[in-house]
C-alpha cells in the first residue's frame, strides 16, 4: 500500500488520495461552527474512509457537537479533556476525561460541552453504504439547542436552519490540549 500524499485544504493537511498517512491533530484539516463547535477531520474530500469514520470534536460550554440523532451503525466516543453532558436515550450523563461511551446502532445521542472550557472528544463510527440516520424530536435535547423541530431522516433538512461549517481554527485553539 503506498503512502497517501497530504495537501493543504485551507485549514490544515488532508489526504489527497488512497493509502496510509500520518498527520498530527495540530496540522490536520479543521471545521468550525458557532452552533456545533469545531472538529478535526482526518479524511480529505478526495479520500473518504470507507469502513470507519473518525474525528475529534471540540465543544465550548453550552455547545452541542451536532443534533440529537440515531445512526444505523455503531459508534464509540472517548472524552480526552474537559467535560461534557451526554444526552442519550432521553437521559443525561456527565462525562469527564477518559470516559468511554459505546452506542449500538439505533442509540439516540448528542454531546454538549459543560464546565470551564472546551471539551475534546474522540468520535468513531462504523460506515456502511446503507447507513441511515434519524433525527428525532427530543424535549431533552431541545433544552440544549440540539433537537430538530420535526423528525427527519434527512441531514440536509435537519441542519437547514443552521450555518454551514467553515474551514479554519477555533478561536479557543490556544486553550486546547495540543496547543
Amino acid at each position: 500500500m503506498p503512502e497517501a500524499p497530504l495537501e493543504d485544504s485551507g485549514s490544515g493537511q488532508a489526504p489527497a488520495g488512497e493509502g496510509w498517512f500520518v498527520v498530527n491533530v495540530r496540522d490536520a484539516d479543521w471545521l468550525i461552527s458557532e452552533t456545533f463547535g469545531s472538529g478535526c477531520e482526518f479524511e480529505g474530500e478526495k479520500s473518504r474512509f470507507p469502513q470507519l469514520g473518525i474525528n475529534i470534536a471540540v465543544m465550548e460550554p453550552g455547545q452541542p457537537n451536532c443534533l440529537y440523532h440515531a445512526e444505523s451503525q455503531q459508534e464509540a466516543f472517548l472524552v480526552l479533556s474537559g467535560e461534557c453532558r451526554l444526552l442519550v436515550e432521553g437521559t443525561e450523563r456527565l462525562l469527564r476525561p477518559w470516559d468511554f461511551v459505546h452506542c449500538p446502532a439505533g442509540t439516540e445521542h448528542v454531546f454538549v460541552g459543560v464546565g470551564e472550557g472546551p471539551c475534546v472528544v474522540l468520535m468513531t463510527g462504523a460506515r456502511a453504504e446503507d447507513k441511515q440516520v434519524l433525527y428525532p424530536v427530543s424535549e431533552l435535547a431541545e433544552r440544549y439547542g440540539a433537537s430538530v423541530d420535526v423528525a427527519t431522516p434527512d441531514p440536509e433538512q435537519a441542519y437547514s436552519p443552521f450555518e454551514r461549517p467553515e474551514r479554519g481554527r477555533p478561536a479557543y485553539w490556544d486553550r486546547l490540549p495540543w496547543a
